[in-house]
Formats: structure tokens, sequence, C-alpha cells
């Protein structure tokens, strides 16, 4: 009798990932702002034909790209944003225009619902929205009154349930245990762990012991194999957001990008020379590297 193996190797690349995505689905992306977000991933979703989802995301230029080439039918968030600058404009231009649905919540709000679809709960109890616009904006959400004697009453957040999740670690082993180093997790774990499926990009795959050595201590391995679907190593894959310790935001890059976004033609030109159907991440670095050469 044999004994199957207990880990296996979960390595992709991202058009392995993408190919297993299709159109309509809600996908969870990770990261906050401008910060370490799976762009990668998000730059082989642009590059295939999947459209029509429902986005899940503290947003930043993961909305803003999907905003620009149509692909979002509703999007749930607490804010999308480039971090230094404020407002992310393809994200502004698709809202005045009214490209897609849109569920507008408090961050602790997003979090709780996304605690509850980890949970497998259909939603969980949170003060949170209560007494603001949130209720008024979001007519759909309801309350609930605490059986106990307090009796007081909270908002029922409803769970965020993803059919995928797509998030960028510094560190992961191949066999999707995956590692932060930076100074905040952001909600990482929690995406994986309320999608079906999650697919985690990093800076570098490394051996499993490594990440239990002088890099990180214990707590900073939120993501474990056990919620991870796939794992890709994409040196870079968080540009032009911020991957501390490997890499800083490029904000000369993010303040072309924002630039270009304010005018149509100038994005025709930008998105031909970044995001070409017809390329890859591999050249998009390259494209990327000559850039800043020109810049010089």
């Amino acid at each position: 009798m044999t004994t199957a193996p207990t880990t296996r190797d979960k390595t992709m690349t991202p058009e392995e990932v993408v190919d297993r995505l299709s159109s309509g689905m809600t996908i969870g992306i990770g990261g906050w702002g401008s910060r370490r977000k799976p762009m990668a991933l998000v730059r082989a979703l642009l590059r295939s034909p999947v459209t029509d989802l429902t986005v899940i995301s503290y947003g930043g230029p993961d909305v803003g790209l999907l905003a620009a080439a149509g692909r979002i039918r509703r999007l749930v968030t607490a804010f999308v944003t480039l971090d230094s600058i404020p407002l992310e404009p393809h994200y502004r231009a698709a809202r005045q225009r009214g490209a897609f649905a849109l569920t507008e919540i408090d961050e602790a709000m997003l979090m709780w619902g996304l605690h509850a679809a980890a949970n497998r709960l259909p939603f969980l109890p949170v003060r949170a929205g209560l007494g603001s616009d949130v209720m008024r904006v979001n007519p759909e959400l309801r309350t609930v009154t605490s059986p106990y004697e307090d009796g007081e009453e909270f908002v029922a957040v409803p769970a965020l349930r993803m059919d995928a999740a797509l998030v960028h670690l510094n560190r992961a082993d191949r066999l999707g245990n995956g590692q932060y180093l930076g100074p905040d997790p952001y909600f990482d774990d929690l995406f994986c762990e309320a999608a079906d499926t999650a697919y985690v990009s990093c800076e570098r795959l490394v051996d499993t012991r490594e990440l239990t050595g002088d890099t990180g201590a214990l707590p900073t391995l939120l993501v474990q194999r056990h919620s991870v679907t796939g794992v890709v190593e994409t040196p870079g894959g968080a540009h032009f957001t911020s991957c501390v310790p490997d890499h800083p935001r490029d904000e000369p890059f993010q303040k072309a990008y924002a630039a270009a976004a304010a005018d149509p033609a100038a994005w025709a030109d930008f998105a031909a020379r970044f995001l070409p159907p017809d390329g890859d991440e591999k050249s998009y670095r390259e494209a990327v590297r000559i850039w800043h050469e020109e810049q010089k």
C-alpha cells in the first residue's frame, strides 16, 4: 500500500493563474492602496479576456487598471487611492461615468466581511457604520439586535465570499506558505481564507526553512499553505506599488501613470508601451527600465 504525499509543488506562472479565472467571478485583491498589490497578476488579468468581475479590494492601481479596461461589473471597497496621490484617476473617471456598480463601506466593515467569509459565517455584527451615511448609500445592509441583556444594535456585515483571491508577499515557498516582511500584513491572509481559491505572487521563492530563519519571525507567516492554491515568483511583481523592504513605491512612474490616466490619448500611448495585449511580465520590466533611463 502506498501513502499519498502530504505536500505538493504549487508553483505557477501568472498566465496559469489567469487561466483558472473566468468572467463573472468575484475576485479579491490584497494589499492596501498603492502598497504591496499583486500587480503582475493584475497585468496578466488585463491580457486575458476575463471580464464582468466583482472586485473586492482596499483599492489602488489594481482597481484603476481594471476599471480603465472595463473589466469591473461591481466594486466592493472602502477606498481607492494611490496614497501619495489621494484619488486613483481611473477610478474617479469610471465613477463619474457610472461604469460599474459600487458598494462602498467602512474599512472595518470590509475587514469583518472578510472575517465572516473566512469563518464561513453569513455575517458578523459590527458597530462600524451606525449613525453614518454608509447605511444610507447601502440600503441593502441590515442591522441585528444583541440577544443578551444589553440589547445593543449592530450592523450585520455580510460575508465577502470570493471565487479567487490574488495577493503579493515578500517571500513564499513552493507549498503555499507566504511571508510578509514589511510593516503591515494588511489583510492578505483574510483574503486567502475567504476565497475558494487563492494565488500568492512573491518577490522570491525560498526553501520552507528560510521562512523561519533570520528574515522574519513566525508571526510574519500569516498566509499558510492550506488556504493557497498557487504560488508565483514575480520579482518586482508589485510594481509600481511598494513592497517594503524589497522595494519602495516607484513614485516617478506612479506620477507618470496618473498623468497619463488624465488624458485618453496619453493613456493610449502609456498602455501601448507598458500594457500591450501581447506582452508579459518580462517585457513590462524592461519597458519600465528603459523609461527610467530616459528620465535621467
